[in-house]
C-alpha cells in the first residue's frame, strides 16, 4: 500500500503541476529507504514539469530537460499539492516549490519510499525498473506468457500475483480481490493453473484495478490522493478485511501466506 490504483490516482491528481516551473527544492530528510541524490536540487531547479506517468508503482515526473524524477511511495508515502500558505508538518520530507506558488510535498511517516533523479534515457536501465514484470494493466499481459512463467512454479498464485518481477503493480489488497473475482483459490500452485484459469485471472485483474482507479483507490491506513481526497474503493471490497462475512453459501476466511493476510471464500474459490 499504495498499490497500482492509488499510484495511478496520484498521477492523475498531479496534473495541476504539469508545465509548472520549479523555483526551489528543499530536503528536510535526506535518508528515506535510500539516500536522496545529493545533486537533485541543482538538477531540478528552474526546470519545468513536462509529463506525468506511472511505471508499475513508480511515479515518473519528466522534466523539460533530459531528466526524470522518480518517486516510490513505499508503505505510507503520499504526495501533496498545496499552496504557499501551507505550514510544514511532521514527516514532510521533500518539497518542490513552483513559481506559481504551489508546492509538491513528499510525506512519509515510515520512510519506506524513495526519491531518485536520473536521465530519462536511462530509466529502463535502472535496476528497480529493469527487473519489473509486465504491468498489470498492460494490453501486453497475455495468458500464454504468464503460463510459461509459472507452469513449473510450486508457489501459490496469491504470492505469484505479488511478485513484481512477474506482474507489476499488484499488492496484497487487490490480490485477494482479484482472486475472489476470478474464483481461484489463493492456495493454488502456479503449476496447477491452466490457461483457461489464467485468462480468467487476467480478466479479473483488469476489472478490479480499473474499478479501483474509478473509485480513487482504497483509503485505508495512510493513503490519500495528492489533493487530499480519500479513495472509496474500500467500500467495494468483497473479501479483503471481511473475515466472517457471508457470501452466498460461503464465509470469508482469513489465512496468512508468507507473512501477509489473505482473505478468500474456500467453497466459492474452488477453481471450477
Amino acid at each position: 500500500m499504495p498499490e497500482l490504483p492509488e499510484v495511478e490516482t496520484t498521477v492523475k491528481a498531479l496534473s495541476v503541476i504539469l508545465n509548472q516551473k520549479i523555483s526551489n527544492v528543499k530536503i528536510h530528510t535526506s535518508k528515506l529507504r535510500f539516500k536522496i541524490p545529493i545533486n537533485i536540487t541543482n538538477i531540478l531547479r528552474n526546470t519545468k514539469i513536462s509529463n506525468l506517468r506511472r511505471i508499475a508503482k513508480f511515479i515518473i515526473i519528466d522534466l523539460n530537460t533530459d531528466y526524470s524524477l522518480v518517486i516510490h511511495l513505499g508503505m505510507s508515502g503520499r504526495l501533496k499539492t498545496v499552496d504557499k500558505n501551507y505550514k510544514r508538518i511532521k514527516h514532510d520530507h521533500f518539497v518542490l516549490y513552483f513559481l506559481s506558488k504551489k508546492m509538491l510535498i513528499y510525506h512519509d511517516p515510515r520512510k519506506f519510499g524513495f526519491i531518485d533523479i536520473l536521465k530519462t534515457k536511462n530509466l529502463q536501465k535502472q535496476r528497480y525498473i529493469m527487473t519489473l514484470g509486465i504491468d498489470a494493466l498492460s494490453t501486453d499481459l497475455k495468458s500464454q506468457m504468464i503460463f510459461e512463467k509459472i507452469c513449473k512454479s510450486e508457489v501459490p498464485i496469491k504470492q505469484i500475483l505479488l511478485n513484481q518481477k512477474i506482474i507489476a503493480g499488484i499488492g496484497n489488497i487487490y490480490a485477494s480481490e482479484i482472486l475472489f473475482d476470478a474464483k481461484i483459490s489463493p492456495l493454488t500452485l502456479g503449476k496447477n493453473l491452466k490457461i483457461s484459469l489464467i485468462m480468467k485471472l487476467i480478466k479479473s485483474t483488469r476489472k478490479i484495478l480499473k474499478k479501483a482507479i474509478k473509485f480513487g483507490g482504497s483509503s485505508i491506513r495512510d493513503y490519500r490522493s495528492s489533493d487530499g481526497t480519500l479513495g472509496n474503493f474500500q467500500s467495494n471490497f468483497k473479501v479483503y478485511n471481511q473475515e466472517g462475512k457471508k457470501i452466498e453459501n460461503d464465509k470469508v476466511k482469513k489465512i496468512v501466506q508468507y507473512g501477509r493476510s489473505t482473505f478468500y471464500c474456500p467453497k466459492l474459490q474452488n477453481n471450477k
